[in-house]
């Protein structure tokens, strides 16, 4: 390549060709944000079920499109957080909640303002 140049001035540019290199990041090539907000979320969930006194199974159920080993992770993550801490869980309130009765029809909801005499809207 270079007949003057010596091996050692040679192996001297190419390490240090290589060291600025290497904390190059070559955009496109690294992990894919959107992977790691998903597993992020995951874990979120999993330690809200245990907050929220629900088991793994249920967690599952409820978040089938959720990691399950992220969902578990979190889960855990959180046991260990409220053992340590002396926390208690709060029940969740989402199975105990009842569908409100409608005692009026669909079709019996005004939208509406109506005159009580006439039974034409105002507007």
């Amino acid at each position: 390549m270079y007949p003057n140049a010596s091996p050692t001035l040679l192996r001297l540019v190419a390490a240090s060709a290589v060291l600025l290199l290497a904390g190059c990041e070559i955009p496109g090539l690294g992990p894919d944000p959107r992977i790691a907000q998903r597993d992020a979320e995951a874990k979120a969930i999993g330690g809200a079920c245990r907050h929220a006194l629900r088991g793994l199974e249920d967690c599952y159920t409820l978040n089938p499109k959720a990691a399950k080993a992220s969902v578990f992770a979190g889960w855990k993550d959180m046991d260990g957080y409220m053992r340590e801490n002396k926390i208690e869980g709060t029940p969740s309130v989402l199975g105990k909640m009842d569908k409100p009765e409608r005692s009026e029809r669909a079709t019996d909801i005004e939208t509406e303002p109506h005159d009580a005499a006439t039974g034409r809207s105002r507007s």
